[in-house]
Parts: structure tokens; sequence; C-alpha cells
């Protein structure tokens, strides 16, 4: 790269910048910027960096509990267990490079967030990974699905971290634009907790890990703007990773953690040695003085621009207690990484970066770290919302033949099974994991102790395009229900939003309702937002995503002994229905508003999502973890996309291969009539309406007097709706089917698709 003499208004868009910011830029420096201070201002002033659209609306999530040691700010956020122990997770998005670049988007969306949750000293333990694709139609899905999860497994797996979990959705809105939405949480001791403060003036500020190419040059201003029909052009934005590095940098940070050496440490992940050298001396109020001739290089003839703005994977930035360098280089040197002493921390609030005897940079800290635009952009709703909003039920014909329709259902990609995606990657590394992918929530023992963590991923973005509030709400409530079906308590949720253009009225409506959503139930559920990300400008050639806010929620079970999965396990076992069979079907389109049995089946992306009434959802998240403990059930699985009839289904696809059919009556328990009034409910409603707030249960007849009782003093209703057995899926008068069948057509859909 040749550094341009003249910064032109040319040079200043193609980073990103509008006139309005470069003013305020010259304003600030009472200057002009060199080319390395305006990349450095032009990623750290991105989106993806500052999130200058989305930060006055992130405030209105609630932040803080009891249980919460670290909130949002930090790398990750930090959540109190017990036993002197605390989980640490956190959600990023790698959803532009990964729709580029589909292996190394998404391996190193894993690594770096990886590198989020040990900077903050946890061991990770265990990663969950969020997909959107397009649908199969599209000529690009097949290589993105492929590609996507290759480079989640050829990462995770060579880490030696178990993915355990996580969701897998198609819908024609990402056809242009794949979202990977990567999780990680780690354990770490509560007085072993590190935070990327440059403090200490006087202390060595260190570079450790691999060296510095040129890849990822300009990744968070990429991850800031719109795709195009240049978007293969791109690809050098792009970052590398190498797993076994990372591997190494893991241990040798884990080690020196148990030293009294370190101040302060950070991950060079968006924007490289930029962000972590600015954001620590930011907190710290602290300036940092940096030497870019013994940076560690691997590309000749890099200028200073290219070294502070490089994304290269597998680096972090460490200050330490003057005086120990050398016992920490040590400590590197022993893991085969480099190591350099690139600069120490000053007084001044000043960034001053060297190279060959030139101030290269020279910028205050605090005015570029805290004083990027803010932007308060107009927000409204869609004109076109009220119409995709009405469904009229009676246009849509009711099927004849209900077996065709649930064997074409239980095929849906969303429904599907995603067992060739999670099979490829290794979930039972460290021999911690108790649930296995594909149950309701992923679950791991903590080691040393009798607890269990769970957790989850959720966000069913056809709700939030019908409604934001709405799907926002109803992601939290169902990641709640599903921890609580494990029998875990929740905790927290860490989110990953993921929307279009936020200059668009439209879609930064679709945000500010979802973040309302979402900060309403999680208030109501007492699972605060500790950390996350936003990824904007999901968009190709002017057309966007449907609106995904994912949710990451994470419980606590207190004994790991006792953990519930959503499988049946026992012929003649009871299978019991808890809470209403239809609550809130007049009003919502008896739960078929927003439906997979609409869209699969009538293509119809229309209606109301399933209303939730919250408190009656908080009760039974008390009855399932109530029934958990006291041993009172052997399964339990919430009924979500496809309604009661997949839900049924997916009880009797068990773990190991194991199938147990069910024998089901429904119309012994009036599901043929809505509560509140004599209606007749539609078969097609009845079986895949998706109303909430409702749990399949299997257990033995001995529980059922207390399983009673229990849903009495929880004020829920419970009925007994069959018996586990046999080989078919059969519910009385409406579906019977073998049920091998049934499993091969759900389990064989989707790689049939990708063939």
């Amino acid at each position: 790269m040749i550094e341009p003499k003249v910064i032109t208004p040319d040079i200043v868009k193609k980073h990103g910048l509008s006139d309005e910011e470069y003013q305020k830029i010259f304003k600030i420096l009472g200057r002009e910027p060199n080319f390395t201070e305006l990349g450095i201002f032009s990623v750290m002033w991105s989106e993806h960096c500052s999130y200058k659209s989305s930060k006055i609306h992130l405030k209105k999530f609630p932040t803080t509990g009891t249980q919460v040691i670290q909130g949002p700010g930090e790398n990750a956020g930090v959540v109190d267990i017990g036993d002197e122990l605390a989980v640490v997770f956190k959600m990023e998005s790698h959803n532009h490079p990964s729709f580029i670049e589909p292996y190394q988007g998404a391996a190193t969306g894993v690594g770096g967030i990886l590198r989020d949750v040990f900077t903050m000293g946890a061991r990770p333990v265990a990663n969950l990974n969020g997909l959107w694709f397009g649908d199969f139609n599209n000529t690009k899905t097949k290589y993105l699905v492929n590609g996507v999860t290759a480079g989640i497994a050829g990462y995770g797996n060579c880490m030696g971290v178990p993915t355990i979990g996580g969701c897998t959705n198609f819908d024609s809105s990402y056809n242009g634009n794949n979202l990977v939405n990567a999780f990680t949480l780690g354990i770490v001791k509560k007085d072993k907790i590190f935070k990327g403060f440059a403090s200490g003036v006087g202390n060595p500020v260190i570079y450790v890990g691999s060296k510095t190419g040129r890849d990822g040059i300009h990744g968070a201003t990429m991850a800031s703007e719109e795709f195009d029909t240049a978007t293969e052009e791109k690809r050098p934005t792009v970052q590398v990773g190498d797993p076994f590095t990372e591997k190494l940098l893991l241990e040798a940070c884990l080690e020196l953690f148990k030293t009294d050496y370190v101040v302060g440490i950070q991950d060079m992940g968006a924007a490289g040695l930029t962000s972590s050298s600015f954001e620590m001396a930011s907190r710290a109020k602290t300036g940092i003085e940096m030497n870019l001739d013994v940076l560690p290089l691997r590309e000749e003839g890099m200028i200073p621009y290219e070294m502070m703005l490089s994304e290269s994977q597998e680096r972090m930035l460490i200050v330490v207690k003057k005086g120990c360098e050398n016992k920490v280089k040590e400590i590197f040197k022993k893991w085969d990484l480099d190591f350099a002493i690139i600069g120490k921390v000053t007084d001044d609030g000043i960034m001053k970066v060297t190279w060959k005897g030139d101030t290269v940079v020279n910028l205050d800290v605090l005015p570029l770290a805290e004083e990027a635009p803010v932007y308060n952009r107009e927000y409204k709703e869609p004109a076109w919302l009220s119409d995709v909003q009405k469904l009229d039920i009676s246009a849509i014909p009711e099927p004849e033949n209900l077996n065709e329709v649930m064997l074409k259902l239980i095929a849906s990609p969303n429904i599907a099974s995603k067992r060739w995606i999670f099979w490829q990657y290794d979930h039972m590394v460290r021999t911690s994991t108790i649930a296995l992918p594909g149950s309701d929530s992923a679950v791991i023992k903590i080691k040393g102790t009798k607890k269990a963590v769970s957790m989850t991923l959720k966000c069913n973005s056809l709700y939030c395009y019908l409604d934001p509030f709405a799907g926002g709400k109803l992601a939290v409530a169902e990641a709640a229900r599903n921890l609580s079906c494990s029998g875990a308590r929740p905790l927290a949720i860490t989110d990953c939003l993921n929307f279009g253009n936020p200059e668009k009225p439209e879609v930064m409506w679709q945000f500010v309702k979802s973040i309302e959503g979402i900060a309403e139930a999680c208030s109501f559920f007492d699972t605060p937002v500790v950390s996350g990300n936003v990824s904007f400008y999901n968009e190709t050639q002017k057309k966007g995503i449907f609106p995904t806010p994912t949710v990451g929620m994470v419980g606590l079970v207190e004994d790991a002994g006792k953990v519930c999965t959503q499988y049946f396990k026992k012929e003649g076992d009871l299978i019991l229905l808890a809470g209403a069979l239809n609550e809130g079907a007049v009003g919502n389109h008896y739960g078929l508003g927003g439906s997979e049995y609409l869209r699969e089946i009538h293509q119809i992306k229309n209606g109301l999502p399933p209303l939730l009434n919250m408190s009656f959802e908080k009760c039974i998240h008390e009855f399932c973890r109530t029934a958990v403990e006291n041993g009172l059930v052997s399964s339990l699985h919430d009924c979500s996309e496809g309604g009661i009839s997949v839900a049924l289904a997916k009880c009797c696809f068990g773990e190991d291969e194991q199938l147990l059919g069910c024998q089901v009556d429904l119309k012994e328990h009036k599901p043929w009539k809505l509560r509140a009034t004599d209606e007749k409910i539609r078969k097609d409603a009845l079986l895949f309406g998706e109303s909430q707030s409702r749990i399949i249960i299997s257990t033995s007849y001995d529980m059922l007097s207390n399983l009673k009782d229990l849903a009495e003093e929880c004020k829920i209703p419970l009925d007994v709706i069959g018996t586990v057995g046999g080989n078919n899926f059969k519910i009385e008068g409406l579906i019977d089917l073998p049920l091998i069948i049934l499993n091969n057509v759900w389990e064989n859909a989707i790689p049939n698709h990708l063939k």
C-alpha cells in the first residue's frame, strides 16, 4: 500500500466517513489527520466499533442484578454461579465476513469470541452458534452452509472447546446476507477476573500471539456498510484464522493469569491494534507511547496504516507490572508465541505512535474513543406492516390429508434435524457435556462442583418481521422456557442484534421495537443483558434481512444429576400437556400467525405472532424447574415452531437414534373448542399453531398425583394426553404414521438439500 500525500474528499468517503464526521475530526484535532490517523478514526467511529446508531437505544436494557459481576462495556459479561465461581459469556456476529468467505469468516468468528472470553481470565468450556441462511432455491445457500459449518468445526474442534448447541434457520430474506452469531461461555474464579485497562504509568505494553499481516484491514468498516455487486472484491478484508496458534495463546494466557503480573489485557479483534490500545487507554484514562518498529510482522513493506488497522487473528495486547517483563516473556516463548514490548503507559492521555523515528499518530485518546458521533436516527413503523399482519384464516383451505402435511412440515429446513451440521462439531471434548446438541438447551457440568450450566440461543425472525416488539419478548421467553425445561434457573443474556440499514427509518423502527421487547421481558424474568453485539447493514442491493435479535441465555442447575432433556425415555410413560392448548387463539389467528406451517405449507408469511402472557409464562418456568428438581418428570419439551404435533414428534426422536412412538388423544381435553367460546378450532390450528407457554411432559404413572398437585400450586392447566410406546406416531383421528418413516424424513431433509 502507498500512503497518499493528501487526504482528499474521495479518500474520506472510501473510509466510510461522512462530511460532517470528517469536520468533527478536524475540529477535535485542530488540523487535518494524516493517513494513518484517518484510518484510525474510520474504524473507531465505524458502526461496528462505536455503536453510533444504536448506543442511545441499548441503554434501555436492564444490565444489573445481584448475580451480575460485569455487565456491558468489557470484553464479555460475567455472572456469579456460587462456589466462588463465575461464568463469562458473550455472543458476536461475523456476518459480513462469512458471506464473502464462509470458511474463514465463520472460523475467525469462533476464534474472536473465544478470545473475548479467555481474555477475561476464563477457560472457555462451550461454544454455541446461531446461523441464518437463505432458502435452498438460492444457488449460494449450499455453498454457504457447507463453508460456514466447516469453518466452525475447523476452528472449534482444533481449540478443544466443545460446540454443544445453537440454532440454524433458513429464509429467503437471508439470500443476500447470511448470519453467523458465535457464542462462547467460560468458567473463572471470581477473584481471577481480568479486564482491559492500560493502568499504571510506566507499565510496559506488550504484544503477544501471531505476527501481523495485511489480512482483515478495514474489516470493521466493511462490516458497517451494505453489500453490492462488488461484494466479492471485499475478500481481503476477511481475516485468516489459525486455531492451533490460538490454542497456544489460550494456554499461555491461562498460565499468565495464575501470576500477579497482569494489569490489563485485551484481544485484538475488530480494528486490531487500534481498538485494543485505544479502548484499554480510554478505560483507564491514560495514554500510550507505542513503537511500531518492534511489531512482529509476517509481510514485508507494511506501513503504519496497515499495522494499526490489521485484523490478523490470534493476537493480544497486555499491560503488565513494570519489572515483570522477562517473566512474562518466558511464558509466551515457552508456548512458541511472538512477544514484543511495543510501548508503555503514560499519564498524558495521548496515543503517540512512532515508526522509523517519525511520529505517525498523535491523538488524544478520550475524544477518539468516547466522542464518536451518536445518532438518534429517525424511526417509523413501516407502511407495509399493517398489510403483512393481516391474515384471513378462512381463505386458507384446511388440509384433508394431515399425514402428508406432517411429513412435509417435519422436513422444513427450520424444523428438520440439524444433525448433519452439529455432528461435524466435537461436542464431547473436555467430557463435561451433559445434554448433547438437539435438545431444548445445551448443558455442561461444572467440574469440582455439583452444578451445571444450561445455555440456549433463540430468535424467530419471522415473528420479529411481523411484530418486532412481540418477537423480542418471545425470544427471551422461549429461551427462559428452554432453560427451565432442563431444570435451570435463568441468570442473564447476551444478544446479537442483526438488522438491515439503520439509515432507513423502517429498519430503525424494527431495531428500537425489538430492543424494547427484549428489555421488557428481561426485566420481567430477571435476566439482565450483560454483553452483546449489534450488526447493522445486513443488506445486499437494498434488500435487507428479517430483523434477527438473537438472544443467548445462560442458566444454573444446582444439581447436575437432575438435568432433564426433551426425549421420551420409557415405554408406558404418560404424556401430559402443561399449559393452555390454544390460548389466545381468537385474537391471534388461532396461533397460526407467523407459523412455520403457513410459511412451509401455504407459502404465507403473514399474521400476528403468538400472544405471550408473561405472568403465566413465569408460572410455567417455575413448574418445570420444580418438577425437575423433585424428580417428577422423565422429559420436558416446549412447543414452538410447528406446534404441538412437531413437539411430540421431536420427543419421539431420542438420543442415540432411539425411537419411541406415542399414542395421543387430544379430543378428551377440549382441543376442538376454544376455552372462551364455543367456536370450533381448525385441525391445522390445533396441530400446528404455535401458541406459547406449552410443555410436553413424560412421566411415570406413580408421579402423576404429585405432578398434578404441583400444577395446581403453580396455577397452570395440566392434562394427560397419551402414552409413550409403539412403532407409530399417532394423534387419534388426525395423524397416524410409522415413526421410522417420520424420523427418516426429518433426519434426511437437510442432507438431501445439500446433495
